[in-house]
């Protein structure tokens, strides 16, 4: 495609700072982590970053450390990548799916309190495409009910609540750095935040096989953890993530001010800064729309077409759920590309196939 979807930054520093480590010899659990992991804990502003392998097994941690697992049920919305629920699904946790909000498309905090029963563990807010969920109604709801907050911040690093960077709410949040997030690590990875130091502490011993001590095993772990290469080029990325926000939002101006009357573009609070990890319209006749977009060589996508409850692996093992407003979306939903490296002149040309196609 002329227009691609997404695109990764791909300059000197990124590959300086891997050739960097491949000629250190040090591949694991070395300086690069550890910096990683400092530098994007102090730049959200939580206490303790722990990376790991991918943003579904930063998820896994902060469930399997919080003991979201043997029965016990969170409640989450169902538009949103599988990985938010089937990590605790592998322990034995069943998601309680909860409508969201028709805006930002984010947990409904209303339908979120009539789901929560004596089994209710979490509630696990997403921050879907970069838009920030409704913290405070949660997090209230979580303290109110005494459950754990958790983040799925996969798709907003660096998108603001409030004025606060999300990530920091929660009894942790799972980031996801994969190559077409608005930062990557060029590769799957992620990395768990905290500022609960028992939290932090467990989340870091089971990353690395349930161990503090080279051969002293205390805990059933994983090998979730992140190679240097990554992280090295994770440090990159995010001394240019605040100037890619300013550059997405840019876009994003663009793409509102063409298409207002046309589509339903994206809604953003006044409490909130949208990250834009994608610019998700709903549209009528969506998928006459996307291949006439592809004659043009602009690429779409579609996050997601089918909500987790009506998944396959999912929608056998989980009770029947009626959520209209998140089945009528995900019917109408599609993403136009956005990334940092697009001119002025290319929005304008997609959102005027955009127009072209319905008149």
């Amino acid at each position: 495609m002329k227009y691609n979807l997404v695109e990764m930054y791909v300059g000197e520093d990124v590959i300086n700072a891997a050739v960097e480590v491949i000629k250190s010899k040090r591949y694991i659990k070395g300086p690069q982590s550890k910096a990683f992991e400092e530098e994007f804990a102090n730049y959200i502003g939580a206490k303790h970053g722990v990376t790991t392998s991918s943003g579904t097994t930063a998820l896994w941690l902060i469930y399997d450390a919080l003991g979201i697992k043997n029965g016990a049920e969170f409640i989450a919305p169902s538009h949103t990548f599988i990985a938010t629920v089937t990590p605790a699904m592998h322990m034995g946790a069943k998601p309680i799916f909860a409508e969201i909000d028709e805006k930002t498309y984010t947990l409904d905090p209303e339908d979120v309190r009539k789901k929560i029963t004596d089994k209710t563990k979490a509630i696990v807010a997403v921050h879907l495409y970069g838009h920030p969920a409704d913290v405070s109604p949660l997090k209230e709801l979580a303290e109110e009910h005494d459950l754990y907050f958790i983040e799925d911040c996969a798709q907003a690093h660096g998108a603001m609540y409030h004025g606060e960077k999300i990530g920091k709410f929660g009894d942790a949040a799972a980031f996801s750095f994969f190559p077409s997030k608005v930062m990557t690590v060029a590769g799957d990875g992620g990395m768990v935040l905290t500022s609960n130091d028992e939290i932090g502490e467990m989340v870091r011993v089971l990353h690395d096989q349930g161990r503090r001590e080279k051969y002293e095993h205390e805990y059933l772990g994983y090998n979730f953890r992140m190679s240097e290469i990554l992280a090295a080029i994770g440090r990159a990325q995010l001394r240019h993530l605040d100037d890619w926000l300013n550059r997405r939002n840019e876009i994003a101006k663009i793409y509102s001010e063409l298409l207002n009357d046309v589509v339903i573009t994206p809604a953003v609070q006044d409490w909130a800064r949208h990250a834009y990890y994608v610019y998700t319209i709903r549209a009528k006749n969506r998928d006459a729309l996307r291949e006439h977009l592809k004659k043009h060589e602009i690429a779409t996508g579609l996050y997601y077409p089918i909500p987790v409850h009506l998944q396959p692996a999912v929608k056998n093992v989980v009770p029947p759920v009626k959520l209209p407003i998140t089945e009528q979306i995900v019917s109408e939903i599609l993403s136009l590309p956005m990334h940092p490296f697009m001119s002025d002149e290319d929005a304008e040309f997609i959102a005027k196939k955009v127009i072209e196609f319905y008149r």
